[in-house]
């Protein structure tokens, strides 16, 4: 196992996810007194390992037709334009 890529992932994922709407989702189908806070753990759980699966089967498929150089110029123009645009509105 590649434990330097484990701990980027781990910690971009992480960070990425805390204050995320899918985390306020989470956090108000927990403060329901009628629900069982396990049954939303292992729900949220679950739907964040399928979300990586699509997104780990999309980056092997992908990158058969993208070198990887490519793809880290996409990923940041991406992201720089994410940021533009998040300025821009605000």
């Amino acid at each position: 196992m590649e434990w330097k890529i484990l701990g980027t992932v781990f910690a971009t994922v992480f960070i990425a996810e805390l204050g995320d709407k899918t985390q306020l989702a989470t956090l108000l189908f927990a403060a329901d007194k009628e629900v069982s806070k396990w049954t939303v753990f292992i729900g949220a759980s679950l739907a964040l390992i399928l979300t990586s699966a699509i997104g780990v089967a999309g980056g092997q498929i992908l990158s058969q037709y993208v070198s990887e150089k490519h793809l880290h110029i996409i990923a940041g123009a991406g992201f720089i334009a994410i940021g533009i645009w998040t300025l821009m509105r605000t």
